[in-house]
């Protein structure tokens, strides 16, 4: 069983006003050092296969069809391996 942790950010290129936004929130919250803020998503999907590999090749597949836009985002992903148990109902 694998947990794969996704990260999906916006392209470098791409304007992200929620960004933007956060950065002048934090800068009049005091936050005086905040240069810039890049918002994105964040997702944990368990897995369950036997191998590394496999499970590797799932990952990429899911964020390039479904929870990334690849005209848009870019993603990163880890795994790890062992038991893992995400709460029911996620």
């Amino acid at each position: 069983m694998f947990l794969a942790k996704i990260h999906v950010l916006l392209k470098p290129t791409v304007n992200d006003p929620q960004g933007l936004t956060i950065a002048r929130a934090l800068g009049r919250l005091g936050f005086d050092a905040v240069d810039a803020v890049r918002a994105g998503k964040y997702f944990e999907v368990q897995i369950q296969r036997s191998d590394e590999a496999t499970a590797e090749q799932d990952v990429k597949a899911m964020c390039e069809k479904l929870l990334s836009n690849p005209v848009i985002e870019t993603f990163t992903y880890e795994l790890e391996s062992g038991l893992v148990k995400l709460p029911l109902g996620s």
